[in-house]
């Protein structure tokens, strides 16, 4: 059956053929066996087409459904020209129509268009195989929303529902399109970070918490709300790789995010044996003494580095209360939260402890550096995250610390990151520092004075500075310089201002 099916637009040539050689050997009107001749020819031509023409549509139409099933096309006819395949082909885009409807439902959560869980795990078990098989780096981030309970205890759930969609809208607007965004359960996402190590990861998911505090949600009555996110980040390269252990170590370092006071990023280290990650709720008059302990805590922390720093020269260490000065108004005037504006002024303080682990003569060295001794200079941000990860207490202003010395076009140290993704904060200190640089002493120069700094600024903007806060800058400090500011200074003890905090902290933490 399928040979005649096969031979069957053949049939009329052959029955023509064979008529112009019946003609022909009779032999009685030679034009008329032409003339069957001439027809059989076109016969042949015009079947010769057909079938060329319905191996184009076909082609055609197998090319759309293989892209149709990698996911490369969408299920709509890209055109209505399939000739008789027409009818199969709506066919067969209704179905891959349907089968596409069928998948996304199964892999892509319907409330933030995000992958849902067991679609965002099973990527991740790809993206560790192939970090194993080549070697490369990953991270993965757990995120979850502070205080969402609330919200929606607050506001309703529709509310709530809004939220979670514009928290998983600026995940997806932030992102890399090789990097995996999932809705783990609830209001916890995972992010997963492929060929990103960890120290680039931080910087990357702590872009993502600035840019949500700064998200405003409209409530059903017409208020708007904010909403923070707390972030544990773990991470690892090649064959020390395993997806369990990442959304373990990366949730574990989550919780740690949240019991340390919300809206930070924590990365995993290995407790020690005894350690364990708090998960209990806290009565609010706990909470009221752990915020008063804790700034107390803090007030120490930070005197003990400052007494570390405050002897050297304001070029080796030393805080400025002129660049905390500098920073925190800078930091004020874009509206900051005052939890990142404490944490602006810790970084502007601290930017340069790092500096205590570089030889004092090439600090002092009046000279230009050698290779060997510029390599020892451009280590001491990394050396003053290092410092500040010891010390849990003022640990969050760790990434501001690493990134200061990073350039807007991307050619800084020690990650040559570029614009937004270099942290706020290490933009904001970097402006503070350089200008505190131009108007002092160096042992290789002199100070310039605040007109020369003023147009240094300008003249480096887009290249080493944020273009936008060396405005602001600008429009602060055009006409009258900067002022240091000594109440900013770290204190030595919990009394004064901290004392203030204190009391703040803990009538905040008594509400809560």
């Amino acid at each position: 059956m399928s040979r005649l099916r096969a031979v069957a637009p053949l049939l009329p040539a052959a029955v023509l053929a064979i008529l112009a050689l019946a003609v022909a050997v009779a032999g009685s009107a030679p034009g008329a066996a032409a003339v069957l001749a001439f027809a059989t020819v076109g016969s042949l031509v015009g079947t010769a087409a057909t079938a060329v023409s319905a191996r184009a549509d076909a082609v055609a139409l197998r090319r759309r459904l293989a892209a149709l099933a990698d996911g490369s096309a969408t299920p709509e006819l890209a055109s209505p020209w399939y000739g008789p395949l027409a009818p199969v082909a709506r066919g067969l885009v209704d179905a891959a129509a349907a089968f596409h409807a069928a998948q996304e439902a199964a892999t892509v959560d319907r409330l933030t268009h995000v992958l849902n869980r067991p679609a965002m795990i099973e990527r991740l078990f790809e993206e560790v195989d192939r970090a194993t098989r080549y070697g490369r780096p990953l991270s993965l981030a757990f995120v979850d929303l502070d205080h969402f309970k609330t919200v929606n205890d607050t506001h309703g759930h529709a509310v709530g529902d809004v939220v979670l969609r514009g928290v998983a809208a600026v995940f997806l607007e932030n992102l890399r399109d090789i990097d995996v965004v999932g809705r783990y359960g609830g209001e916890e996402f995972v992010i997963v970070l492929p060929e990103t190590p960890i120290g680039e990861a931080m910087a990357v998911v702590e872009k993502l918490r600035l840019l949500m505090l700064k998200q405003r949600f409209r409530a059903g009555d017409g208020t708007e709300l904010t909403v923070s996110i707390s972030i544990g980040l773990a991470g690892g390269h090649g064959t020390r790789l395993r997806a369990e252990d990442l959304i373990r170590d990366a949730d574990a370092a989550m919780y740690s995010a949240k019991a340390l006071g919300r809206n930070q990023v924590y990365v995993f280290s290995e407790p020690d044996d005894d350690a364990r990650i708090p998960r209990a709720p806290i009565s609010p008059a706990g909470r009221a003494k752990a915020a008063e302990v804790g700034i107390t805590a803090r007030q120490a922390a930070e005197a003990a580095l400052s007494a570390a720093v405050s002897p050297l020269p304001h070029y080796r260490g030393k805080p400025s209360s002129l660049i905390a000065a500098i920073a925190v108004r800078l930091a004020r005037e874009l509206g900051l939260p005052e939890q990142e504006v404490e944490r602006v002024r810790v970084a502007s303080l601290l930017h340069d402890i790092g500096k205590v682990a570089v030889p004092e003569q090439i600090l002092e060295k009046p000279g230009p550096l050698t290779t060997d001794e510029w390599q020892s200079v451009v280590q001491h941000p990394r050396i003053g995250q290092a410092i500040i990860d010891q010390v849990g207490a003022v640990r969050d202003a760790g990434a501001i610390i690493l990134h200061h010395h990073e350039r807007f076009s991307g050619h800084g140290y020690p990650y040559g990151l570029r614009g937004s993704d270099i942290p706020l904060g290490a933009r904001i200190v970097a402006i503070a520092d350089a200008y505190d640089a131009m108007i002092n002493d160096r042992p290789y120069r002199r100070g310039v004075g605040h007109e020369s700094a003023v147009a240094e600024l300008r003249r480096h903007a887009e290249i080493q500075f944020d273009p936008k806060l060396v405005d602001l800058f600008c429009d602060i400090y055009g006409r009258e310089a900067p002022v240091p500011d000594p109440s900013l200074l770290i204190a030595p003890s919990p009394q004064g201002r901290g004392a203030a905090q204190i009391s703040r902290a803990s009538r905040r933490a008594a509400s809560a």
